[in-house]
C-alpha cells in the first residue's frame, strides 16, 4: 500500500532541503527520501560560506543575494547559528591588488557593496591577516557563515518539526515510475517528484545526464582545531588565488597577468585547482581549503601534496593562534560548465535538479524559489 504526497523529493542535501522549503511554504504535503541515516554529501563537506561575492553581476548575483536573505530568515526562525561576518580577499602581490582595484572600480550599485582596504585597514579589521606579507584587501559585507553539518541537520529538523515535511532517512530510492517512487521498504506516490541526487546523478535517470557535459569535482579540506581563548577569525578569508576561480572576477583585464604569473611560478596550484580560503564555524574550528580535481583524476585517496600546498599558501596570508589540524576530509560535487544549475524533466511529473557547481550552499534557496515561481518556464 502506497502513501500519497503532493511532492516527493529524493535527497536531503541542501538542494533537496531548499526544494522542500519552497513546497512546504506553499502548503504542499511534502516528503524527502534520503538513502543515508543523515545528510553526508557535499552539503556538509564545505566551508559553510554563503558567498554572493563569487557570483557574476546580473541574475546569478541577484539569486545569490536572495538566497542569502532566505538563509538568514530561516536560521533566525530555526535557531541555527550563523555569522553575518562578511568576507575579505587578502592579497600579497601587486598583480592581485591590481585585480581588486579594477574590480572595485568596475563595481557599483546595490548588488556590489565592496570596499578596497589598504594594508593598515586590513590589519585593523582582519584579525587573521599576516602582518609581514599582506599588502591590501577587499571587503564585502554580504557573505554569511553557517556551520554546514549543523546547519543542514538543523534545517532538516526544522522542516520536519515546524513546516510539516516528512523525512525518511535510510530510504534509498530504487526506481521511479511516476507518480510512484519505489524505496527499499515501500512505495510513495506524489504528483511532483524532484530528484536532487548530487554527485550520484546517474543513479536514477542516467539518460538525463548522458552527453550534457556534467563533471564531478573533488575537493580536499582541513580543519584547524577550535582556537584558544575564543579567538575569532573576523571576516571570512579568501586569498588572491581565489580571483582565478570565481566567475565574478573574469571580466577584469588585469586578471590575465595574475593567471600567467601563477602558471609560471606555481603550476601545481593550477594542476590541483588550489585557491585558499578560511571560515570559522560555531565551535571555533577554522575550516581551510580547498582544491579541485575533475573526473578521471578523482581518486578515493587524498593527496598529502595537496594538503601541503594549501597550508603553505594559507600560511602566506594568515596567522592563526593554533594551526593544529583536527580533521581532514574530501567531498565531491556535480558541476555543469556554463550553468548555475541543471534541470530536466526526464518523465512526466519528474524533475531533476542538480549540478549547482560547488555553490549549492550559496545558491540553492534562491534557485528553488525561482524554480517554483516559474515551474513551467524555469530558465537561468
Amino acid at each position: 500500500m502506497s502513501e500519497h504526497f503532493d511532492v516527493a523529493i529524493v535527497g536531503a542535501g541542501i538542494v533537496g532541503l531548499s526544494q522542500a522549503y519552497e513546497a512546504s511554504r506553499r502548503g504542499l504535503r511534502t516528503i524527502i527520501l534520503e538513502r543515508s541515516p543523515w545528510a553526508q554529501g557535499a552539503s556538509i563537506r564545505n566551508f559553510g560560506m554563503l558567498w554572493p561575492i563569487g557570483q557574476p553581476e546580473g541574475a546569478l548575483r541577484q539569486i545569490a543575494l536572495r538566497s542569502r536573505a532566505i538563509w538568514v530568515d530561516v536560521c533566525g526562525r530555526a535557531g541555527l547559528w550563523h555569522d553575518a561576518c562578511g568576507s575579505v580577499h587578502l592579497v600579497t602581490r601587486e598583480d592581485e591588488l591590481a585585480v581588486l582595484e579594477e574590480f572595485v572600480e568596475r563595481s557599483g550599485g546595490p548588488d556590489h557593496r565592496v570596499e578596497l582596504w589598504d594594508r593598515q585597514t586590513v590589519l585593523a579589521r582582519s584579525p587573521a591577516a599576516r602582518r609581514d606579507t599582506v599588502i591590501g584587501g577587499m571587503f564585502s559585507p554580504d557573505e554569511v557563515c553557517v556551520d554546514s553539518p549543523r546547519a543542514v541537520a538543523g534545517l532538516a529538523r526544522w522542516l520536519r518539526e515546524e513546516q510539516g515535511v516528512t523525512i525518511r532517512w535510510s530510504q534509498p530510492v530504487t526506481r521511479i515510475e511516476a507518480p510512484a517512487v519505489y524505496t527499499a521498504t515501500g512505495v510513495v506516490e506524489a504528483s511532483r517528484i524532484i530528484v536532487c541526487s548530487g554527485a550520484d546523478f546517474e543513479q536514477l535517470y542516467p539518460e538525463a545526464f548522458a552527453d550534457v557535459g556534467i563533471r564531478r569535482c573533488k575537493l580536499q579540506m582541513l580543519a584547524a582545531e577550535s582556537q584558544p581563548g575564543n579567538w575569532r577569525l573576523g571576516p571570512m578569508v579568501a586569498s588572491g588565488l581565489t580571483l582565478r576561480h570565481y566567475e565574478n572576477f573574469a571580466a577584469c583585464r588585469s586578471l590575465s597577468a595574475l593567471r600567467e604569473r601563477v602558471a609560471r611560478e606555481q603550476p601545481l596550484l593550477d594542476r590541483f585547482g588550489i585557491h585558499v580560503m578560511a571560515s570559522q564555524h560555531s565551535n571555533g574550528e577554522i575550516i581551510l581549503g580547498d582544491s579541485h580535481e575533475y573526473d578521471a583524476d578523482i581518486s578515493p585517496f587524498d593527496k598529502s601534496e595537496i594538503d601541503e600546498l594549501m597550508l603553505a599558501e594559507l600560511h602566506r596570508i594568515i596567522d592563526l593562534p593554533s594551526w593544529r589540524i583536527s580533521r581532514s576530509w574530501n567531498g565531491t560535487y556535480a558541476k555543469m560548465p556554463g550553468r548555475a544549475v541543471y534541470t530536466r524533466d526526464p518523465a512526466p511529473g519528474v524533475r531533476v535538479v542538480n549540478a549547482t557547481g560547488g555553490s549549492g550552499m550559496t545558491m540553492s534557496f534562491g534557485l528553488a524559489e525561482r524554480l517554483w515561481e516559474n515551474w513551467d518556464d524555469f530558465k537561468i
